[in-house]
């Protein structure tokens, strides 16, 4: 028991990769719709590629969401306007005009023949212009229906009686008349006359639901065994709308019973594949990121992430599919590690989400060229303008993309779907998010990204300023061999910016004693003098561990820190060391050397040379070609043989570019001409 515990022990990073692979494939197969996958790939337009197709079972034929929509549009023009018959508004007219007929008779001389016909000829204009209800306004809809007496009766617009029409046409009635008082019960009328046929919208409502719920989805069934296309057939219209609906019965009738497990288990192999490739890739190829672990998490966190994001839209949200941003992934992997990785990874997830996807493989073509474009163009993202050129060139691929498929599948450039671009436009403007997220991942994976790496160049940062302060020597010293290591990293292809931010932070542990360096020394006082040679010795070497430490007090990033850590390797301090032979033989050479570790990367190699040079070039005096050449050779010769390079994966080839950069640039620092004959 004891001794499985150590192997888990002593191999827990490996046993991290497998808990991190079983989960990943568990979450992504978690993530993905839950339904089978038609077992044929077809387009529009495109001829049928496998042999002639008659239907497995019976099925209907389903009709497309824009013929539904336009079903839809049409009853909601066509829609019935249902008014209610108000008969209390007629009994509150015919009291006003009663009422007011009475004060009229009143204060005027009427006989009783002439009240009884003014009464008469009211009730009779009253009954005549509320016969069939008077509208406010003249209803909007072709189709109207008042109820009254809880009967339905359509209303034809001959029908049509409007409040200002009736008083019109009442006034035209008494308009010849010569009974006495007509003008003023004309007046009583119009006065009096009111709308009761009043709009119900609750009503109105409740029959376009009706009508909306009748609508069928399908039109047409297709019988078992009647043949659907044939081999070599082009997918028409209508051959697409068939196969579609099938495809659909068929997925939906698969996720079920014990198909479920299989469907599972298949997917579930599928994922899996795709994921051990990339871990194969890594261990291969990228075998640093793979033996760190925060680093193969990160990897995996943003695949996650983009499947999610992505099955959730194909969930709910279909046909927006192209608005998930997936072209952040080989932005932010590119953006810390290198493009072949990132695009290695795009591509993987893109195969891992045409499982799913609609239209698989023009997602999975598109996705693509999308995500070999934004390798191509994303460089120097710290630079502003280089991630919006970026992002333009991708939205242009998505609509160039688009526009051929559709040419494709409809055999013209009608039908456009114009939203489409807006989604493409909303793709990029998520892509410009990048930038924030690349930010947050710094923060919570620590790790370093350019735009980082840019800021902490920064000469005026409160670190740089204090070295510049109390050690201007070696802050002086810091940007020529920052200069150097820089120009070395662009001849062999390494991270410049990365080489030159370690070159400006390396020598900070000097500060805590700034003049036990030579550099720092104005008067010719050295205080070394007055101290024993291991005692001297260990001071120069504590400026690595000071070093370590004021990094991490500022919240330098690891990686900037391995490059205090590496410059010196594990060296000698040979002057102290030879001085402490002059006074005892018996010397411990472990007490003049530095603890290391030495340099693991092409990085932290070209530091290490560049710092020697540099640092070792302040002792030639009037320097020439051929003393440069063999300073130069002398230093690195005696690096390598001192093994500091064995872990940094720097070819031969690569070394003698890096020498070949730095006699050059340490040439033009002591600005050496040609000597002409006289």
């Amino acid at each position: 028991m004891g001794k499985t515990l150590d192997n888990i022990y002593k191999h827990q990073s490996l046993v991290y990769k497998y808990f991190l692979y079983v989960v990943s494939i568990a979450l992504i197969v978690f993530f993905f719709p839950k339904g089978g996958k038609f077992k044929y790939e077809f387009q529009k337009g495109k001829p049928w590629q496998y042999e002639n197709l008659y239907a497995p079972i019976d099925f209907s034929i389903k009709k497309t969401q824009k013929e539904i929509e336009e079903e839809k549009s049409s009853i909601r023009a066509n829609k019935t306007d249902y008014y209610t018959y108000n008969a209390s508004v007629v009994s509150d007219v015919r009291a006003e005009v009663a009422a007011e007929l009475n004060t009229l008779f009143q204060s005027g001389n009427f006989s009783a023949q002439q009240r009884q016909s003014l009464r008469s000829l009211s009730e009779e204009v009253i009954e005549d212009i509320y016969t069939n209800g008077v509208f406010q306004n003249l209803p909007e809809s072709e189709s109207t229906v008042v109820v009254k007496n809880n009967e339905a009766q359509p209303v034809s617009p001959s029908d049509y009686l409007v409040l200002e029409q009736a008083k019109r046409e009442m006034s035209n009635r008494f308009s010849g008349a010569n009974m006495v008082g007509a003008p003023r019960l004309t007046e009583i009328l119009r006065n009096s006359l009111k709308a009761n046929l009043s709009f119900d919208e609750d009503l109105t409502k409740s029959a376009l639901s009706d009508e909306l719920s009748k609508i069928s989805y399908t039109r047409g069934e297709v019988d078992q065994g009647k043949l659907i296309i044939a081999k070599g057939e082009i997918v028409e219209s209508e051959d697409f709308k068939i196969l579609n609906s099938l495809k659909d019965e068929y997925e939906s009738e698969l996720w079920m019973g014990s198909n479920y497990y299989f469907i599972l288990l298949g997917y579930t192999v599928l994922v899996a594949l795709v994921l051990i490739m990339l871990f194969l890739f890594l261990k291969r190829y990228r075998s640093e990121i793979f033996q760190n672990n925060n680093k193969v998490t990160f990897i995996f966190f943003n695949i996650l992430l983009m499947v999610l994001a992505t099955t959730l839209m194909t969930k709910h949200y279909e046909n927006y599919i192209y608005m998930v941003p997936l072209c952040i992934l080989p932005l932010v992997l590119k953006n810390f590690f290198d493009a072949r990785l990132g695009l290695f990874v795009h591509v993987l997830t893109v195969l891992i989400l045409g499982f799913v996807v609609p239209n698989s493989f023009e997602y999975i073509f598109l996705q693509t060229i999308a995500g070999i474009v934004t390798i191509l163009t994303a460089s120097e993202l710290y630079k502003r303008a280089n991630l919006f050129i970026s992002v333009g060139q991708i939205t242009l691929i998505y609509i160039v993309g688009y526009f051929a498929f559709h040419a494709i599948h409809e055999g013209n450039l009608q039908n456009i779907e114009w939203i489409l671009f807006g989604v493409f436009v909303l793709n990029g403007l998520l892509t410009l998010f990048a930038q924030p997220l690349i930010y947050m991942f710094e923060k919570v994976f620590g790790l370093v990204s350019d735009v980082s790496l840019l800021e902490l160049s920064d000469t005026n940062s409160k670190l740089l300023k204090e070295l510049s302060d109390k050690a201007p020597g070696t802050f002086h010293h810091s940007l020529q061999v920052a200069n150097l290591a820089e120009a070395a990293a662009n001849e062999i292809g390494a991270n410049a910016m990365l080489v030159r931010v370690g070159a400006l932070y390396h020598d900070i542990g000097k500060m805590e004693r700034p003049t036990y360096f030579t550099e720092n020394q104005i008067t010719n006082v050295n205080p070394h003098d007055d101290l024993p040679p291991k005692e001297s010795a260990k001071i120069i070497i504590d400026h690595v561990i000071n070093g370590i430490e004021i990094a991490r007090k500022n919240n330098l990033p690891d990686r900037v820190i391995d490059f205090i850590r590496t410059h010196h390797g594990t060296t000698m301090v040979y002057y102290f060391y030879k001085k402490q032979q002059e006074l005892d033989q018996e010397v411990d050479k472990e007490d003049f050397k530095y603890p290391g570790p030495i340099p693991f990367s092409k990085e932290t190699a070209i530091l290490m040379m560049s710092d020697a040079v540099e640092a070792a070039s302040k002792s030639l005096k009037n320097p020439t070609f051929t003393m440069i050449d063999e300073f130069v050779e002398k230093i690195v010769k005696g690096q390598m043989q001192a093994n500091q390079y064995l872990n940094a994966n720097i070819t031969l080839k690569e070394i003698e570019m890096v020498k070949k950069v730095l006699k050059q640039k340490l040439t033009n620092i002591y600005h050496l001409r040609v000597e002409y004959p006289e």
